[in-house]
């Protein structure tokens, strides 16, 4: 399958999550990525571990598929000339450098227009290209912690909470996805390429929606529920005999079709302002009746009332989930080095020219070879380069996939 975004060259100077994330996605829906790594070690992923997949880190796996490995050093001689013949080619350049990394290397974006007028440029930062944080260091604790996610997450009195997957990094890898996308729509148009900038702290502001609108209209700050809405009661995690389970009522009605289930009177609160002044008496009430029955058992019983609720999953649990199979969000591909492997499915999901998995993660430099020879280069230009250490193939010794 060719994917929408067939015939779109990216260009990916990034690494680590955020901007390799980006080109994921832009991957999976047809676009050719070329990764640039650096000779020695290549992308900082790939030392990450373990666990390992082989030799392979399990973190680079999980982020690189539907990607072509060019083992580029950006400061050797010779290696930046092999980057603009790249971008000459190319509709998309993303990178993730600090800011000022990108002029520094000359491959700004300025200085590749004039090679590329045309260009889709994409640089994701922590901060920004401006403004009183922009040479700040940025990780994604950073970020959630500054951005506000961690002051609304946890229950009251605990300690700061970081959401447990990187979602500062992929949510801006995210965003950067659908402004690329955005603007090739608008080149097709126009003709014109464009400069975007994406930070991740702008992005994680964008997230607290009602939270932040919450302290616009009161001035007040949110309150720290753990599981539970500020809002709505109930919507939170509750204890089982064997787990927990999520359940849901966002409405009177189906208030009305919990409470008897619980033991609980629907009349003794019946509207949502009702049990949100009452939230202590309405989870007591409620957590009392789910302790005396599995899980499963009140998913059962919940599901034929019509109350909308499910089970907090562990990643095993997720993954022999039958509806998970069905959708294919565990993928087997086989992998130059490592035979057969899982890596996750594609999320979104096209009737007429869907996106795919194409490619497992790359070798380090597994297609530097290919891509060399693509731009015109001679076997023996390609060996000398080798030889000088300005490009790495997996034939290389430099080309370890992990030290």
């Amino acid at each position: 399958m060719s994917g929408p975004l067939e015939g779109v060259r990216v260009l990916d100077l990034s690494r680590v999550l955020t901007g390799p994330y980006c080109s994921m996605m832009l991957g999976d829906m047809g676009a050719e990525v070329i990764k640039v790594e650096r000779p020695d070690g290549g992308d900082d992923t790939r030392g990450w571990g373990p666990p390992w997949v082989g030799e392979q880190s399990h973190y680079f796996l999980s982020i690189n598929r539907n990607k072509r490995s060019l083992g580029l050093d950006l400061k050797a001689q010779g290696a930046r000339e092999i980057a603009r013949e790249l971008v000459r080619r190319s509709d998309v350049v993303l990178e993730n450098f600090r800011p000022g990394t990108a002029e520094r290397l000359g491959l700004d974006y300025e200085t590749l227009c004039d090679i590329n007028p045309d260009i889709v440029y994409c640089s994701i930062s922590g901060f920004g290209q401006d403004g009183p944080h922009r040479d700040r260091a940025a990780y994604d604790l950073i970020i959630q912690g500054m951005g506000g996610l961690m002051g609304v997450t946890g229950g009251e009195g605990s300690e700061p909470i970081r959401v447990g997957v990187a979602v500062a990094d992929i949510g801006a890898g995210m965003y950067a996805a659908y402004a690329i996308a955005s603007a090739l729509f608008r080149r097709e148009r126009t003709g014109e390429g464009e400069y975007i900038d994406v930070s991740m702290m702008d992005v994680q502001v964008s997230w607290m929606t009602y939270m932040a609108h919450y302290y616009f209209a009161s001035g007040e700050l949110p309150p720290r529920r753990a599981s539970a809405h500020p809002s709505i009661v109930p919507y939170q995690s509750f204890p089982t005999a064997d787990g927990w389970i999520n359940i849901t009522a966002g409405n009177d009605k189906l208030w009305a079709a919990l409470a008897p289930l619980v033991g609980m009177d629907p009349a003794d609160y019946p509207t949502n302002a009702d049990r949100v002044e009452n939230r202590e008496a309405v989870v007591e009430g409620i957590s009392a009746a789910t302790v005396e029955k599995t899980r499963d058992e009140w998913l059962d019983i919940l599901s034929r009332a019509g109350v909308p609720s499910g089970p907090v999953y562990t990643m095993r649990d997720l993954f022999e989930d039958p509806h998970v199979d069905h959708r294919r969000m565990r993928v087997p591909v086989v992998h130059p080095g490592e035979g057969e492997i899982s890596v996750l499915g594609v999320p979104v999901k096209m009737r007429k020219n869907p996106g795919a998995i194409r490619e497992a993660p790359p070798l380090l430099g597994g297609h530097t070879r290919a891509i060399l020879s693509e731009l015109g280069f001679e076997e023996a230009q390609i060996e000398a380069l080798l030889e000088a250490g300005a490009v790495v193939a997996p034939d290389d010794p430099q080309s370890t996939e992990r030290k």
